[in-house]
Protein backbone atom coordinates (compact mmCIF):
# COMPACT_ATOMS: atom_id res chain seq x y z
CA UNK A 1 0.00 0.00 0.00
CA UNK A 2 1.01 3.37 -0.93
CA UNK A 3 0.82 6.49 1.44
CA UNK A 4 -1.66 7.75 -2.02
CA UNK A 5 -4.03 4.43 -1.95
CA UNK A 6 -3.82 4.82 2.19
CA UNK A 7 -7.73 4.65 3.77
CA UNK A 8 -6.75 7.86 5.42
CA UNK A 9 -5.13 10.20 2.44
CA UNK A 10 -7.51 8.19 -0.30
CA UNK A 11 -10.57 9.02 1.68
CA UNK A 12 -9.78 12.70 1.79
CA UNK A 13 -8.91 12.92 -1.13
CA UNK A 14 -12.08 11.38 -2.50
CA UNK A 15 -14.41 14.27 -0.13
CA UNK A 16 -11.93 16.75 -1.56
CA UNK A 17 -12.71 15.38 -5.00
CA UNK A 18 -16.37 15.35 -4.66
CA UNK A 19 -16.52 18.99 -3.35
CA UNK A 20 -14.88 20.45 -6.22
CA UNK A 21 -17.02 18.53 -8.62
CA UNK A 22 -19.88 20.03 -6.73
CA UNK A 23 -18.10 23.92 -6.91
CA UNK A 24 -18.17 23.70 -10.92
CA UNK A 25 -21.27 25.22 -10.84
CA UNK A 26 -20.74 28.15 -8.35
CA UNK A 27 -17.29 28.34 -9.87
CA UNK A 28 -18.98 28.99 -13.36
CA UNK A 29 -21.28 31.44 -11.52
CA UNK A 30 -18.44 33.50 -10.44
CA UNK A 31 -17.38 34.85 -13.67
CA UNK A 32 -20.71 34.45 -15.36
CA UNK A 33 -20.80 38.53 -16.08
CA UNK A 34 -17.91 38.29 -18.10
CA UNK A 35 -17.61 37.61 -21.70
CA UNK A 36 -15.18 34.93 -22.93
CA UNK A 37 -13.40 37.84 -24.11
CA UNK A 38 -12.69 39.54 -21.40
CA UNK A 39 -12.15 35.93 -19.21
CA UNK A 40 -9.58 35.30 -21.50
CA UNK A 41 -8.11 38.35 -20.91
CA UNK A 42 -8.06 38.33 -17.56
CA UNK A 43 -6.50 34.97 -17.54
CA UNK A 44 -3.88 35.69 -19.49
CA UNK A 45 -3.12 38.96 -18.18
CA UNK A 46 0.09 40.07 -16.27
CA UNK A 47 -1.63 42.60 -14.02
CA UNK A 48 -5.16 42.23 -13.31
CA UNK A 49 -5.21 38.61 -12.97
CA UNK A 50 -5.93 39.29 -9.35
CA UNK A 51 -9.15 40.82 -10.26
CA UNK A 52 -10.43 37.17 -11.63
CA UNK A 53 -8.81 35.24 -9.06
CA UNK A 54 -10.60 37.40 -6.34
CA UNK A 55 -13.50 36.14 -7.91
CA UNK A 56 -12.46 32.37 -7.28
CA UNK A 57 -11.42 32.61 -3.87
CA UNK A 58 -14.31 30.15 -2.20
CA UNK A 59 -13.42 27.99 -5.52
CA UNK A 60 -11.37 24.49 -5.38
CA UNK A 61 -9.68 24.99 -9.20
CA UNK A 62 -8.45 21.83 -8.26
CA UNK A 63 -6.33 19.56 -10.70
CA UNK A 64 -8.37 16.60 -12.46
CA UNK A 65 -8.07 13.13 -11.19
CA UNK A 66 -5.41 12.10 -13.78
CA UNK A 67 -3.35 14.79 -13.31
CA UNK A 68 -3.19 13.76 -9.26
CA UNK A 69 -2.10 10.80 -10.44
CA UNK A 70 0.11 12.26 -13.05
CA UNK A 71 1.60 14.45 -10.49
CA UNK A 72 2.41 11.19 -7.89
CA UNK A 73 3.72 9.31 -10.54
CA UNK A 74 6.12 11.79 -12.04
CA UNK A 75 7.11 12.86 -8.11
CA UNK A 76 8.09 8.95 -7.33
CA UNK A 77 9.80 7.80 -10.80
CA UNK A 78 12.38 10.93 -10.33
CA UNK A 79 12.71 10.47 -6.26
CA UNK A 80 12.01 13.73 -6.04
CA UNK A 81 13.19 15.19 -2.74
CA UNK A 82 12.25 18.52 -3.26
CA UNK A 83 9.45 20.14 -4.96
CA UNK A 84 8.26 23.71 -5.65
CA UNK A 85 4.13 24.56 -5.95
CA UNK A 86 2.74 27.64 -7.78
CA UNK A 87 -0.88 28.29 -6.78
CA UNK A 88 -1.67 25.70 -3.40
CA UNK A 89 -5.80 26.64 -3.73
CA UNK A 90 -7.50 23.98 -0.91
CA UNK A 91 -4.26 21.35 -1.42
CA UNK A 92 -5.16 18.72 -3.40
CA UNK A 93 -2.10 18.23 -5.77
CA UNK A 94 0.10 19.36 -2.60
CA UNK A 95 -1.46 16.41 -1.19
CA UNK A 96 -0.64 14.16 -4.18
CA UNK A 97 3.28 15.71 -4.43
CA UNK A 98 3.37 15.16 -0.46
CA UNK A 99 2.30 11.90 -0.55
CA UNK A 100 4.81 10.85 -3.02
CA UNK A 101 7.53 12.52 -0.92
CA UNK A 102 7.07 10.73 1.96
CA UNK A 103 7.01 7.37 -0.11
CA UNK A 104 10.04 8.33 -1.18
CA UNK A 105 11.28 8.40 2.32
CA UNK A 106 10.95 12.11 2.75
CA UNK A 107 11.47 15.30 1.40
CA UNK A 108 10.22 19.16 1.17
CA UNK A 109 7.79 21.04 -0.77
CA UNK A 110 7.49 24.86 -1.15
CA UNK A 111 3.94 26.00 -2.39
CA UNK A 112 2.59 29.63 -2.70
CA UNK A 113 -0.27 30.93 -2.25
CA UNK A 114 -1.68 34.28 -2.35
CA UNK A 115 -5.38 34.09 -1.12
CA UNK A 116 -5.12 33.64 2.99
CA UNK A 117 -8.29 31.94 3.23
CA UNK A 118 -7.19 28.89 0.42
CA UNK A 119 -4.02 28.57 2.69
CA UNK A 120 -5.88 28.35 5.42
CA UNK A 121 -7.77 25.33 4.34
CA UNK A 122 -4.52 23.98 2.41
CA UNK A 123 -3.38 23.49 6.28
CA UNK A 124 -6.39 22.14 7.18
CA UNK A 125 -6.39 19.18 4.73
CA UNK A 126 -3.01 18.87 4.67
CA UNK A 127 -2.83 18.12 8.70
CA UNK A 128 -6.08 15.94 7.90
CA UNK A 129 -3.46 14.05 5.44
CA UNK A 130 -1.14 13.36 7.74
CA UNK A 131 1.75 15.29 5.05
CA UNK A 132 1.71 18.75 7.11
CA UNK A 133 5.30 18.17 8.16
CA UNK A 134 6.69 17.93 4.38
CA UNK A 135 5.25 21.24 3.75
CA UNK A 136 5.78 24.59 3.59
CA UNK A 137 2.76 26.32 2.74
CA UNK A 138 3.91 30.40 1.40
CA UNK A 139 1.96 33.24 1.76
CA UNK A 140 1.42 36.11 -0.72
CA UNK A 141 2.80 37.21 -4.14
CA UNK A 142 4.74 33.87 -5.75
CA UNK A 143 7.31 36.12 -7.63
CA UNK A 144 8.09 37.51 -4.05
CA UNK A 145 7.80 34.12 -1.92
CA UNK A 146 9.48 32.37 -4.39
CA UNK A 147 12.34 34.55 -4.96
CA UNK A 148 14.48 33.40 -2.10
CA UNK A 149 15.08 30.35 0.22
CA UNK A 150 14.60 27.65 -2.40
CA UNK A 151 16.88 24.29 -2.78
CA UNK A 152 20.26 24.37 -4.35
CA UNK A 153 18.22 21.58 -6.52
CA UNK A 154 14.89 21.01 -7.66
CA UNK A 155 13.14 17.76 -9.13
CA UNK A 156 9.73 18.96 -9.68
CA UNK A 157 7.80 22.07 -10.39
CA UNK A 158 3.92 22.42 -10.55
CA UNK A 159 2.63 25.76 -12.43
CA UNK A 160 -0.92 26.08 -11.43
CA UNK A 161 -1.50 29.73 -10.28
CA UNK A 162 -1.91 32.46 -12.63
CA UNK A 163 -1.31 31.58 -16.16
CA UNK A 164 0.12 34.63 -17.12
CA UNK A 165 3.04 34.64 -14.29
CA UNK A 166 4.12 30.80 -15.72
CA UNK A 167 7.72 32.24 -17.71
CA UNK A 168 8.13 34.46 -14.58
CA UNK A 169 7.72 31.37 -11.84
CA UNK A 170 9.80 29.57 -14.06
CA UNK A 171 12.67 32.38 -13.82
CA UNK A 172 12.83 31.86 -10.42
CA UNK A 173 13.20 28.41 -10.47
CA UNK A 174 15.14 27.45 -13.94
CA UNK A 175 18.50 27.70 -12.51
CA UNK A 176 17.63 25.04 -9.50
CA UNK A 177 16.31 21.88 -11.67
CA UNK A 178 18.44 19.08 -12.02
CA UNK A 179 18.86 17.85 -15.49
CA UNK A 180 15.82 15.12 -15.46
CA UNK A 181 13.89 17.36 -13.59
CA UNK A 182 9.71 17.85 -14.38
CA UNK A 183 7.95 20.92 -14.80
CA UNK A 184 4.33 20.43 -14.90
CA UNK A 185 2.21 23.59 -16.09
CA UNK A 186 -2.01 23.32 -15.69
CA UNK A 187 -4.06 25.21 -18.29
CA UNK A 188 -0.97 26.11 -20.04
CA UNK A 189 -2.81 26.96 -23.17
CA UNK A 190 -3.45 30.48 -21.28
CA UNK A 191 0.56 31.33 -20.91
CA UNK A 192 1.38 30.85 -24.66
CA UNK A 193 4.80 32.15 -24.19
CA UNK A 194 5.25 29.71 -21.34
CA UNK A 195 4.66 27.14 -24.48
CA UNK A 196 6.88 28.67 -26.82
CA UNK A 197 9.51 28.45 -24.25
CA UNK A 198 9.44 25.08 -23.23
CA UNK A 199 8.73 23.75 -26.52
CA UNK A 200 11.93 25.64 -28.30
CA UNK A 201 14.41 22.77 -28.11
CA UNK A 202 17.20 25.35 -27.75
CA UNK A 203 15.67 26.31 -24.17
CA UNK A 204 16.56 23.02 -22.94
CA UNK A 205 13.00 21.18 -22.74
CA UNK A 206 11.29 18.39 -23.67
CA UNK A 207 8.16 19.18 -23.88
CA UNK A 208 4.62 17.38 -24.80
CA UNK A 209 1.06 17.87 -24.10
CA UNK A 210 -0.91 15.81 -21.44
CA UNK A 211 -4.70 15.12 -21.34
CA UNK A 212 -5.63 17.96 -22.80
CA UNK A 213 -4.68 20.54 -20.06
CA UNK A 214 -1.61 19.91 -19.12
CA UNK A 215 1.64 20.82 -20.49
CA UNK A 216 4.71 18.35 -19.29
CA UNK A 217 8.04 19.67 -19.44
CA UNK A 218 11.99 17.53 -18.86
CA UNK A 219 14.66 19.68 -18.02
CA UNK A 220 17.14 18.68 -20.17
CA UNK A 221 20.37 20.25 -19.64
Amino acid sequence: MTTLTSPKLAGLLDRLFEQASAAVEQTQLAVADLSDEERDRLMQSRTDYRALYERFKNAPLAVSRDTGALLYMLARGARARNIVEFGTSFGISTLHLAAALRDNGGGHLITSEFEPSKAARARDNLVAGGLDDLIEIREGDALTTLRTGLPDTIDLVLLDGAKALYPDILDLVESRLKPGAFVVADNADYSPDYLARVRAPANGYLSVPFGGDVELSMRLG
